[in-house]
């Protein structure tokens, strides 16, 4: 069984920052992409960022500029880098493997509040 663990989130004030961390049980490249997706209560589960093999990174207009998304090769990692955090980006976050989804981590909650 695959799987994914991720950590990072937290409190954090806005305009701070956090770094998100994405371990696999396998090889990343494994998977045609990995994901970053965040669901914030009341509201859809969206897309974050996506990271394909390739390495070419696709982004939600929302965190454009803000976030980056980049990967450990040797540690099977994928990071979410995540700067001037706003309140709206208060969410649990979800590390996916695959496009479509094949494997989802179990979350890390990120809280942006005064």
């Amino acid at each position: 069984q695959v799987q994914l663990v991720e950590s990072g989130g937290g409190l954090v004030q806005p305009g701070g920052s956090l770094r998100l961390s994405c371990a696999a049980s396998i090889s990343i490249f494994s998977f045609n992409a990995m994901g970053w997706y965040r669901q914030a209560p009341g509201k859809q589960r969206e897309l974050v960022a996506m990271m394909a093999s390739g390495g070419s990174t696709n982004y939600a207009d929302s965190v454009k500029g803000r976030f980056t998304m980049s990967r450990n090769n040797a540690k099977d990692t994928v990071y979410l880098q995540m700067n001037s955090l706003k309140l709206e980006d208060t969410a649990i976050y979800y590390c996916h493997a695959g496009v479509p989804s094949r494997y989802r981590g179990q979350g890390t909650q990120v809280t942006v509040s005064s």
